[in-house]
């Protein structure tokens, strides 16, 4: 079986290589959400947030995503949560990546709950797969994720299950009183996504619990000091 083990950020080569990894994984992660968004029969809760600020403040679905992210972000530091460059990515990647799907009109929306079924599958396992590779650049989670996890260290009695339920509750709830998509595949997306993720990072053999992100400051103390050896070496050199 195949396995994929985390990567290891001990140079700046190591960094460059793997945020440009972080980079193509969530955009292909991003064509992944579009697919779920032109099932046609509801969106993800982030995304029926995401989009109902869409459709409130006439703004593209990328520019209300990465306003989001941003946002959980400025939270995640005020909760003192680990911050790396790949967060920094995946808030921008993602959201102009669904954007630059929308414009080309790739796929056609569902037009029967067959297809529907199918596509939203379809893009939650492209997801899956693709969130996988994201997290083995060991560059940071997400933000959403650095959320949960900050909240729960505050919830220490309640469920991380009932932290991220009631997180996704909210933000359907307020997505849909924007005007936000909320269907069956809401449910389908609240029920499945975190299975099918399990399933792709077990048919790849691949411990995302085990994972060490690197944060930026670890991240540019490794830089700086490439930076300093590398020009020593000019200088030993000439």
């Amino acid at each position: 079986m195949l396995k994929v083990n985390a990567a290891v950020n001990k140079s700046t080569g190591d960094i460059m290589r793997n945020a440009v990894i972080a980079i193509v994984s969530l955009f292909v992660n991003g064509f992944g959400i579009y697919l779920t968004m032109r099932a046609n029969i509801g969106a993800s809760p982030w995304d029926v947030f995401n989009l109902g600020l869409s459709k409130t403040f006439g703004i593209l679905y990328g520019t209300a995503s990465i306003g989001v992210s941003l946002t959980i972000l400025l939270i995640d530091i005020l909760l003192k949560e680990p911050i790396g460059i790949a967060m920094f990515i995946d808030a921008i990647v993602v959201g102009k990546s669904v954007d630059f799907f929308n414009f080309i009109n790739i796929v056609p929306k569902a037009d029967n709950i067959v297809i529907s079924i199918v596509m939203m599958g379809i893009g939650l396992f492209i997801i899956g797969y693709t969130q996988l590779f994201y997290m083995r650049s060991s560059l940071g989670c997400g933000p959403r994720d650095s959320l949960l996890i900050g909240l729960k260290k505050r919830l220490k009695r309640i469920p991380i299950g009932v932290v991220s339920i009631a997180i996704l509750s909210t933000a359907t709830l307020i997505g849909y009183l924007l005007g936000g998509p909320v269907g069956v595949g809401t449910l389908i997306c609240a029920l499945c996504a975190g299975p099918i993720m399990q399933f792709a990072f077990q048919s790849l053999s691949f411990e995302a619990t085990a994972i060490r992100h690197q944060n930026l400051k670890e991240s540019f103390k490794i830089m700086i000091n490439d930076m300093r050896n590398g020009k020593r070496k000019c200088i030993f050199n000439h």
